[in-house]
């Protein structure tokens, strides 16, 4: 046998790592963007569940983050 070193291939490159941990913490910033709003006293509502930030932002912001993994997955840095 000969005496050879086998080098271990990653399925991705290191590009595509770097891209899927920004698409990750864009997943998580937008689900950080989501929480909140509620209100301790459950006889109480809290209008703040229904404002900007939670209905359209955040719910896009997660969605971005889902295109960023995708992307990242499918990118071939060999071309």
């Amino acid at each position: 046998m000969k005496n050879e070193e086998h080098k271990q291939d990653f399925l991705f490159e290191k590009v595509n790592y770097k891209i899927l941990l920004i698409g990750i913490g864009v997943i998580a910033l937008g689900f950080i963007l989501m929480s909140g709003g509620g209100s301790d006293d459950p006889n109480v509502f809290n209008d703040s569940v229904f404002d900007f930030r939670r209905i359209r932002l955040a719910p896009t912001t997660v969605l971005i983050g889902f295109g960023i993994t995708i992307y990242a997955i499918l990118k071939n840095p060999k071309k």
